[in-house]
């Protein structure tokens, strides 16, 4: 499954949906168009009819017949009237319709509608179980109306969750111990996620009073020695890139989610974007070394998240994790991640007594210093975030000050280094002998790996590049992996000035063929992309 949504800027009231795809093999994205519109209102019919396959249904109780469009009528406020239950409650009927529509076991249906409503007690799952039998005896009457049935699989053990869940699971299995984040959306559902099962994990969740508070205090807490981290979108970020400055001069470990949405300013808050991407790679002044890693999927966004911890404590650097509200807030249907698959590296720790006197910033050849975590018995720990000598005292020398920025840019060669060998920091899929080849960085992996199946069913060899690390940037590895496959090249973003197409210009020489950009706050869908692809593959 893979399921996504839309809702307004708006605390309360105004329209949302929820587009679920299902699938006998893997999905990535949504794709038009929809097979049923489950419509609680007149607005839902108007708006997204225009979506409806030719083959497809509308369940409401007052959608206008006639014309093309096939109208499941089912009373659901009657059936709520009748039962005693809420109006809200009218969605289970619909539901229960749906299913009879798609001919679903309602034995296994209205187990699972007990099991999700168990923990508001008894009467209530039996309820809302009850009322979506009811339904399922108006749609059963439409089974097989769509040309198809929908029946379950045997892989019960695999999850559904968001990305934003991805990232949180992920943080907890490289050992974070301390959360601090002020709401935002799209990034609230991590904090909302950790702050659930915080006495369960032995985890620290904290909403301070400002994301400036909520970075400082990851700050702190990782001087101290706790993997500690924060999340954000564009807006609070720019808030934080101060202190984000603080943690590179401090070569404190940290790990920031960016969870993207639509500027300038308060943009469009509940919608997606890829607007950020040279944002986040020069966020604060001056120069330091930092990662800019961004996931393409929820299984990436699991293990990247648990990679970031260890990539901020070996190279004692700020980790910034690209996502966007359509990764972030979209559901997708995954294996069991494998947490003992993630290993922790601590990077270059203090552990004994240190010989003679302890120098936090010592000047080393790779520019990493030892870093003791207070309680270390022995060292005496300074921390400075002005300018400063070895031991951590301040200082304007001018020899000194040349001496520590060069220290702290020599990590960025050994950091260079390891995103040029790391696998996962470019990553192909599709034809190795491509007619076009998109290229495409995080969330836009999904509609593309749809738009290559789509292409092949056309006869269009297609291949597909994802660039996964994007701060140091692969130069090396992605200009060998390009020049491995075939042009045209159809560079494919959310924004609106091709931003990594902007890097691949500063890092390779590089302009693609063509472009395609999205910016109104949605995402892609895969005919869009295949339909440019094959423009493209025909110059």
């Amino acid at each position: 499954m893979f399921a996504t949504n839309e809702y307004p800027s708006l605390i309360r009231g105004g329209h949302n949906w929820f587009l679920s795809r299902v699938c006998n093999r893997e999905v990535h994205s949504q794709r038009l168009p929809i097979d049923v519109i489950v419509a609680l209102d007149k607005a839902t019919v108007r708006k997204h009819v225009r979506k409806l396959s030719e083959r497809g249904l509308i369940i409401s109780e007052d959608a206008p017949e006639g014309g093309r469009e096939r109208v499941v009528k089912v009373p659901m406020a009657r059936v709520v009237k009748e039962e005693g239950a809420p109006p809200v409650a009218r969605n289970m009927v619909a539901l229960g319709a749906l299913f009879g529509i798609l001919g679903y076991s309602p034995d296994l249906m209205s187990s699972t509608v007990r099991d999700e409503f168990s923990r508001r007690g008894a009467k209530v799952a039996e309820l809302n179980a009850r009322l979506a039998l009811k339904g399922y005896e108006y749609g059963k009457e439409y089974e097989g109306a769509l040309g198809f049935t929908l029946k379950p699989l045997k892989n019960a053990d695999n999850l559904f969750l968001t990305g934003n869940d991805a990232i949180a699971l992920g943080a907890l299995a490289a050992g974070m111990r301390f959360y601090a984040a002020y709401p935002m959306t799209p990034a609230s559902p991590i904090l909302h996620f950790l702050a659930a099962v915080e006495d369960e994990a032995g985890i620290v969740v904290l909403q301070p009073e400002s994301e400036i508070a909520a970075i400082n205090m990851v700050i702190g807490a990782a001087y101290a020695g706790a993997r500690a981290m924060t999340a954000t979108s564009g807006g609070g970020f720019s808030l934080m890139v101060e202190a984000l400055g603080q943690a590179g001069m401090t070569e404190t470990p940290v790990v920031v989610v960016e969870v993207q949405r639509p500027g300038p300013s308060t943009g469009l808050p509940t919608f997606t974007a890829q607007g950020d991407l040279r944002f986040v790679i020069h966020a604060s002044q001056g120069e330091f070394p930092r990662f800019v890693i961004a996931p393409g999927d929820h299984e990436e966004s699991f293990y990247l998240t648990a990679e970031a911890f260890n990539l901020a404590e070996r190279y004692q650097v700020p980790v910034v994790i690209l996502s966007d509200k359509y990764l972030g807030e979209s559901y997708g249907t995954v294996a069991p991640f494998n947490a003992g698959a993630v290993t922790i590296d601590r990077g270059k720790l203090v552990e004994e007594p240190p010989e003679g006197d302890y120098k936090r910033y010592l000047l080393t050849e790779d520019g990493i210093s030892y870093r003791a975590l207070p309680g270390t018995k022995g060292p005496i720990i300074r921390a400075n975030s002005s300018e400063h000598d070895e031991e951590g005292f301040g200082t304007s020398d001018p020899v000194i000050v040349r001496a520590m920025v060069e220290k702290r840019l020599r990590k960025l060669e050994l950091m260079r280094r390891e995103v040029e060998r790391r696998e996962d920091s470019v990553k192909v899929y599709g034809d190795w002998e491509p007619r076009v080849t998109l290229i495409v960085w995080g969330s836009v992996k999904g509609p593309a790996l749809e738009a290559i199946g789509e292409l092949k069913e056309r006869g269009v060899k297609a291949a597909l590049v994802q660039v996964v690390f994007l701060e140091p940037f692969p130069t090396e590895r992605l200009r060998k992996t390009l020049d491995a496959l075939a042009r045209p090249y159809l560079l494919v973003e959310n924004n609106s000035s091709a931003q990594l197409g902007s890097l691949l210009k500063e890092h390779l020489c590089l302009k693609p063929d063509d472009v395609l950009l999205k910016y109104d706050g949605r995402p892609f869908d895969p005919h869009e992309i295949a339909s440019k692809a094959v423009e493209v593959a025909r110059k």
